[in-house]
């Protein structure tokens, strides 16, 4: 049966297709997106009718299942911006395994796509990104019925990294400052203006990098931004220093979104520009260890107020991943 091609309907691509007697449509961002609706509707309505006739398990492509996964399930979790992403890198990502039926793959199958992949990410991706792929394959077992177990379950997962405690100097803040062309106390104007911005924002907030950029004008009170949607998927009021607001009235523009720019632009600005001052193993969410760190040291926050500035849940994994004194630190706490 060939496919029909996807129509060009404003911003977005609109596909129709017939299928014994019945039209079936979609709208998506993409016209490959529709492409792969029309096929994965195509190959589900041979399999109905192969298991029918003949009680076979049809093939059935892991990358079809992917696909299936995030537009009935995927698209509709918290972070499903994430399951997104690996949309356009999967079939680089995943080789052979791509058109392979999901009933021929094996754990032998996934443990030597993890000993080729841990080769080229880092333990922390390859977690995040086996869980991902795992909860697919539990998809088919617990929602579609493809399948009667997991293979991903008797892949053994990498050792996860120990937490970083990369504490952030003030030589380094003005390096970085500096590689950004901004001065403290300057009105932000140009992209890398902003992320300089930003880069203190989260110093004196330990808002994370993506809170930051999402912060609507609407959202800031007179002491507090509030957050209606975070990575706990709680909202949270996040209370404003005086350095805070000091910062929030170098922002002269009239948009609703504080930082006037997408999170990928971003991304790049901050590392192109920290690896040309020789900063490269400093990572943005540092700042959330480093003010986490201050607000403890400086401000002598106890642990269940911080928990309500940061948003975590688990006070084991606040004190034990974003509290990072120095042995000095103590000994000073010791002294007081």
């Amino acid at each position: 049966m060939k496919l029909p091609k996807p129509v060009k309907r404003g911003s977005s691509y609109r596909v129709k297709i017939m299928i014994d007697g019945k039209t079936y449509s979609a709208t998506r961002d993409t016209a490959k997106e529709c492409e792969q609706w029309a096929a994965q509707k195509v190959l589900e309505a041979k399999a109905n009718k192969l298991e029918e006739d003949m009680g076979a398990k049809p093939p059935y492509p892991f990358k079809t299942l992917f696909y299936k996964y995030y537009e009935e399930h995927g698209k509709k979790l918290r972070g499903s911006k994430y399951v997104k992403e690996q949309i356009a890198p999967f079939d680089e990502k995943f080789g052979a395994l791509v058109d392979m039926s999901i009933h021929d793959i094996t754990s032998k199958h996934l443990t030597a796509w993890r000993n080729n992949r841990a080769k080229q990410v880092g333990a922390n991706t390859l977690l995040r990104e086996m869980a991902l792929y795992s909860s697919v394959f539990s998809y088919a077992v617990k929602e579609l019925f493809l399948l009667e177990s997991n293979p991903w379950v008797n892949v053994k997962k990498p050792t996860k990294p120990k937490a970083r405690n990369r504490r952030i100097r003030d030589g380094e803040i003005d390096l970085i400052l500096e590689g950004l062309g901004y001065q403290q106390g300057q009105v932000p104007t140009l992209p890398e203006h902003y992320v300089a911005w930003a880069f203190l924002f989260a110093l004196e907030t330990a808002m994370r990098r993506g809170e930051i950029l999402g912060i609507k004008v609407s959202e800031i009170y007179d002491r507090h931004v509030h957050l209606p949607k975070t990575k706990n998927g709680d909202a949270r009021n996040v209370p404003l220093t005086k350095k805070a607001l000091a910062l929030l009235d170098l922002i002269k523009h009239d948009k609703d979104k504080l930082i006037p720019q997408s999170e990928n632009a971003f991304r790049l600005m901050w590392e192109r520009r920290k690896a040309k001052v020789g900063l490269e193993d400093i990572h943005f969410h540092d700042t959330r260890h480093e003010a986490i760190t201050r607000f403890v040291n400086n401000q002598k926050l106890p642990v269940e107020i911080l928990a309500k500035v940061t948003g975590h849940k688990n006070i084991k994994v606040l004190v034990n991943t974003y509290y990072n004194p120095d042995v000095e630190d103590i000994a000073d706490m010791l002294d007081a």
